[in-house]
Protein backbone atom coordinates (compact mmCIF):
# COMPACT_ATOMS: atom_id res chain seq x y z
CA UNK A 1 0.00 0.00 0.00
CA UNK A 2 0.88 3.49 -0.65
CA UNK A 3 1.72 5.70 2.17
CA UNK A 4 -0.34 8.96 3.13
CA UNK A 5 1.21 12.58 3.32
CA UNK A 6 1.14 11.95 7.49
CA UNK A 7 3.42 8.62 7.58
CA UNK A 8 6.63 11.26 6.16
CA UNK A 9 6.85 13.45 9.29
CA UNK A 10 6.67 10.20 11.38
CA UNK A 11 9.38 8.63 9.21
CA UNK A 12 11.53 11.48 9.75
CA UNK A 13 10.87 12.04 12.94
CA UNK A 14 11.78 8.60 13.94
CA UNK A 15 15.18 7.97 11.72
CA UNK A 16 15.77 11.61 13.99
CA UNK A 17 15.23 10.97 17.82
CA UNK A 18 13.99 7.01 17.50
CA UNK A 19 10.18 7.67 17.82
CA UNK A 20 7.19 9.69 16.48
CA UNK A 21 4.09 10.64 18.00
CA UNK A 22 0.87 10.53 15.84
CA UNK A 23 -2.38 12.27 16.08
CA UNK A 24 -6.07 10.11 15.86
CA UNK A 25 -6.43 11.70 12.90
CA UNK A 26 -3.20 11.32 11.15
CA UNK A 27 -3.63 7.54 12.55
CA UNK A 28 -6.90 7.09 11.19
CA UNK A 29 -5.23 8.43 7.95
CA UNK A 30 -2.43 5.52 8.02
CA UNK A 31 -5.26 2.98 8.84
CA UNK A 32 -7.23 4.20 5.68
CA UNK A 33 -10.49 4.02 8.25
CA UNK A 34 -12.58 7.02 9.27
CA UNK A 35 -11.83 8.17 13.11
CA UNK A 36 -15.24 6.95 13.84
CA UNK A 37 -14.18 3.14 12.66
CA UNK A 38 -11.60 3.13 14.93
CA UNK A 39 -13.31 4.25 17.90
CA UNK A 40 -15.96 1.75 17.15
CA UNK A 41 -13.29 -0.64 18.20
CA UNK A 42 -13.25 0.52 21.90
CA UNK A 43 -15.73 -1.85 22.48
CA UNK A 44 -13.03 -4.72 23.02
CA UNK A 45 -12.10 -2.87 26.27
CA UNK A 46 -14.87 -3.84 27.92
CA UNK A 47 -14.56 -7.55 28.60
CA UNK A 48 -11.19 -8.51 29.16
CA UNK A 49 -9.57 -11.10 31.26
CA UNK A 50 -7.50 -10.01 34.20
CA UNK A 51 -3.67 -10.63 33.96
CA UNK A 52 -2.73 -13.81 36.19
CA UNK A 53 0.53 -13.24 35.67
CA UNK A 54 1.67 -9.91 37.62
CA UNK A 55 4.03 -11.28 40.19
CA UNK A 56 3.35 -8.23 42.05
CA UNK A 57 0.12 -9.61 43.19
CA UNK A 58 -1.84 -6.72 41.56
CA UNK A 59 -5.28 -6.83 40.08
CA UNK A 60 -4.66 -3.48 38.27
CA UNK A 61 -4.20 -5.72 34.78
CA UNK A 62 -6.47 -7.22 32.18
CA UNK A 63 -5.36 -7.91 28.79
CA UNK A 64 -6.65 -10.15 25.63
CA UNK A 65 -3.58 -10.63 23.07
CA UNK A 66 -3.48 -12.29 19.19
CA UNK A 67 -0.65 -12.70 16.76
CA UNK A 68 -0.71 -12.28 13.21
CA UNK A 69 1.93 -12.16 9.86
CA UNK A 70 2.30 -9.36 7.17
CA UNK A 71 3.63 -9.74 3.90
CA UNK A 72 4.77 -6.55 1.95
CA UNK A 73 2.06 -7.30 -0.57
CA UNK A 74 -0.31 -4.78 0.61
CA UNK A 75 -2.68 -7.21 1.75
CA UNK A 76 -4.36 -7.70 4.90
CA UNK A 77 -1.87 -9.23 8.27
CA UNK A 78 -2.84 -12.86 8.55
CA UNK A 79 -3.96 -13.71 11.65
CA UNK A 80 -2.49 -16.79 13.03
CA UNK A 81 -3.55 -19.85 15.34
CA UNK A 82 -3.81 -18.54 19.03
CA UNK A 83 -0.24 -18.47 20.82
CA UNK A 84 0.98 -17.64 23.94
CA UNK A 85 3.36 -14.81 24.55
CA UNK A 86 7.06 -14.60 25.44
CA UNK A 87 10.06 -12.40 26.59
CA UNK A 88 13.39 -13.03 27.53
CA UNK A 89 14.36 -11.22 30.84
CA UNK A 90 16.87 -9.57 28.89
CA UNK A 91 14.32 -7.94 27.73
CA UNK A 92 11.58 -7.92 30.44
CA UNK A 93 13.08 -9.23 34.31
CA UNK A 94 9.79 -9.00 35.87
CA UNK A 95 7.91 -11.28 33.64
CA UNK A 96 10.38 -12.52 31.50
CA UNK A 97 11.09 -16.19 30.61
CA UNK A 98 7.99 -17.81 30.80
CA UNK A 99 4.94 -18.38 28.64
CA UNK A 100 2.44 -16.61 29.54
CA UNK A 101 -1.59 -17.82 28.19
CA UNK A 102 -4.02 -14.54 27.61
CA UNK A 103 -7.50 -15.51 26.04
CA UNK A 104 -7.59 -14.45 22.72
CA UNK A 105 -9.33 -10.83 20.72
CA UNK A 106 -12.26 -12.02 20.00
CA UNK A 107 -12.64 -12.65 16.29
CA UNK A 108 -15.37 -10.00 15.31
CA UNK A 109 -12.43 -7.20 16.70
CA UNK A 110 -9.29 -8.97 15.49
CA UNK A 111 -11.10 -9.65 12.17
CA UNK A 112 -12.64 -6.66 11.30
CA UNK A 113 -11.86 -3.79 8.36
CA UNK A 114 -10.65 -1.32 11.33
CA UNK A 115 -8.39 -3.43 13.05
CA UNK A 116 -6.66 -5.02 9.92
CA UNK A 117 -6.59 -1.99 8.45
CA UNK A 118 -4.92 -0.34 11.72
CA UNK A 119 -1.82 -3.48 11.26
CA UNK A 120 -1.73 -2.94 7.69
CA UNK A 121 -1.47 1.07 8.02
CA UNK A 122 1.70 0.61 10.84
CA UNK A 123 3.13 -2.84 9.14
CA UNK A 124 3.27 -0.69 6.03
CA UNK A 125 4.66 2.75 7.47
CA UNK A 126 7.82 0.48 9.72
CA UNK A 127 8.85 -1.47 6.50
CA UNK A 128 9.44 1.78 4.93
CA UNK A 129 10.98 2.63 8.10
CA UNK A 130 13.43 -0.64 7.81
CA UNK A 131 14.37 -0.73 4.73
CA UNK A 132 15.76 2.37 4.93
CA UNK A 133 18.04 1.74 7.39
CA UNK A 134 20.96 -0.05 8.10
CA UNK A 135 21.09 -3.28 9.88
CA UNK A 136 21.68 -3.35 13.43
CA UNK A 137 24.32 -6.50 15.06
CA UNK A 138 22.13 -8.99 16.02
CA UNK A 139 19.19 -7.73 14.99
CA UNK A 140 16.83 -10.17 12.56
CA UNK A 141 17.14 -8.77 8.76
CA UNK A 142 13.46 -7.33 7.44
CA UNK A 143 12.52 -9.60 4.53
CA UNK A 144 9.03 -8.24 4.04
CA UNK A 145 7.56 -9.76 6.52
CA UNK A 146 6.21 -8.05 10.19
CA UNK A 147 5.32 -10.74 13.11
CA UNK A 148 2.87 -8.93 15.01
CA UNK A 149 1.64 -9.26 18.50
CA UNK A 150 -1.15 -6.93 19.52
CA UNK A 151 -2.28 -6.31 23.00
CA UNK A 152 -5.39 -5.27 24.21
CA UNK A 153 -4.63 -3.77 27.74
CA UNK A 154 -6.76 -2.50 30.62
CA UNK A 155 -4.97 -0.55 33.27
CA UNK A 156 -7.31 0.33 36.73
CA UNK A 157 -7.02 1.75 39.79
CA UNK A 158 -8.27 -1.36 42.21
CA UNK A 159 -6.11 -1.42 44.86
CA UNK A 160 -5.73 2.82 44.95
CA UNK A 161 -2.72 2.15 42.07
CA UNK A 162 -2.38 1.12 38.81
CA UNK A 163 1.46 -0.09 36.98
CA UNK A 164 1.10 -0.11 33.02
CA UNK A 165 4.79 -0.95 33.38
CA UNK A 166 5.65 -3.02 36.12
CA UNK A 167 8.61 -3.83 34.46
CA UNK A 168 10.38 -0.46 34.38
CA UNK A 169 11.59 1.25 31.55
CA UNK A 170 12.08 -1.19 28.90
CA UNK A 171 12.72 -2.43 25.37
CA UNK A 172 10.37 -5.30 24.15
CA UNK A 173 12.73 -7.18 22.04
CA UNK A 174 10.98 -6.04 18.65
CA UNK A 175 12.01 -3.99 15.80
CA UNK A 176 9.21 -1.20 16.60
CA UNK A 177 6.47 -1.09 18.99
CA UNK A 178 3.12 1.04 18.45
CA UNK A 179 1.51 2.34 21.98
CA UNK A 180 -2.19 3.54 21.21
CA UNK A 181 -4.15 5.38 23.74
CA UNK A 182 -7.65 4.30 23.49
CA UNK A 183 -8.97 6.17 26.76
CA UNK A 184 -8.13 7.53 30.27
CA UNK A 185 -10.97 7.75 32.91
CA UNK A 186 -10.97 8.77 36.08
CA UNK A 187 -7.05 8.91 36.98
CA UNK A 188 -4.07 10.81 37.41
CA UNK A 189 -0.35 10.00 36.33
CA UNK A 190 0.10 7.57 33.00
CA UNK A 191 2.76 10.22 32.39
CA UNK A 192 5.16 8.59 29.31
CA UNK A 193 8.59 8.60 29.10
CA UNK A 194 11.01 7.81 26.25
CA UNK A 195 14.36 7.66 26.80
CA UNK A 196 17.56 6.85 24.03
CA UNK A 197 19.05 3.31 25.11
CA UNK A 198 22.60 4.51 24.77
CA UNK A 199 22.85 7.90 26.62
CA UNK A 200 21.00 10.10 28.46
CA UNK A 201 18.55 11.97 26.36
CA UNK A 202 14.97 11.23 27.26
CA UNK A 203 11.62 13.34 27.10
CA UNK A 204 8.62 13.29 29.29
CA UNK A 205 4.90 13.71 28.08
CA UNK A 206 1.32 12.26 28.76
CA UNK A 207 -1.03 10.62 26.21
CA UNK A 208 -4.37 12.20 26.09
CA UNK A 209 -6.34 12.16 23.27
CA UNK A 210 -7.80 8.44 22.28
CA UNK A 211 -6.56 6.85 19.49
CA UNK A 212 -2.94 8.75 19.47
CA UNK A 213 -0.01 6.80 19.16
CA UNK A 214 3.81 6.78 20.23
CA UNK A 215 5.26 4.74 17.75
CA UNK A 216 8.83 3.41 18.77
CA UNK A 217 12.10 2.19 17.05
CA UNK A 218 12.75 -0.64 19.70
CA UNK A 219 16.40 -0.57 19.60
CA UNK A 220 17.05 2.92 19.49
CA UNK A 221 15.21 4.01 22.58
CA UNK A 222 13.67 2.80 26.09
CA UNK A 223 10.12 3.55 27.60
CA UNK A 224 8.09 3.14 30.15
CA UNK A 225 4.31 4.92 31.91
CA UNK A 226 4.37 6.25 35.35
CA UNK A 227 1.75 4.69 37.83
CA UNK A 228 -1.83 5.86 37.88
CA UNK A 229 -4.06 6.98 40.79
CA UNK A 230 -7.85 7.68 40.86
CA UNK A 231 -8.71 11.13 40.26
CA UNK A 232 -10.90 10.71 43.04
CA UNK A 233 -10.93 8.45 46.47
CA UNK A 234 -12.83 5.71 46.09
CA UNK A 235 -14.01 5.62 42.36
CA UNK A 236 -12.45 3.05 39.91
CA UNK A 237 -10.44 5.06 37.12
CA UNK A 238 -8.39 3.36 34.15
CA UNK A 239 -6.07 3.67 31.20
CA UNK A 240 -6.77 1.28 28.11
CA UNK A 241 -4.32 1.08 25.29
CA UNK A 242 -3.62 -1.32 22.58
CA UNK A 243 0.41 -2.19 22.31
CA UNK A 244 1.10 -3.83 18.68
CA UNK A 245 5.00 -4.87 18.09
CA UNK A 246 6.70 -5.76 15.01
CA UNK A 247 8.92 -8.25 14.46
CA UNK A 248 11.35 -9.75 11.58
CA UNK A 249 12.15 -13.26 10.88
CA UNK A 250 10.12 -15.16 13.92
CA UNK A 251 7.74 -14.29 16.85
CA UNK A 252 9.70 -13.80 19.59
CA UNK A 253 9.99 -17.67 21.40
CA UNK A 254 11.60 -19.81 23.62
CA UNK A 255 15.09 -20.92 22.44
CA UNK A 256 14.64 -24.63 21.55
Amino acid sequence: MSLPPCATPALHQIAQTGFARLSAGDLAELSQQTPQSLQALNRAWTDLPPDHYLKDGGRYRRRRHGSWIWQADGNAPQQVPHRPHWQPTDYNALHGGMLRHFEPIPADVAQSPAFTGLLRGLSALFAEMARAQTTRPGEPVFDGRWFIEAHTFRIDTEGGVGRPTPEGAHRDGMAYVAVILIERQGILGGETRVFDADGPNGVRFTLTEPWSALLLDDARVIHESTPIQPQQPDVLGHRDTLVITFRAQSFQDPPT
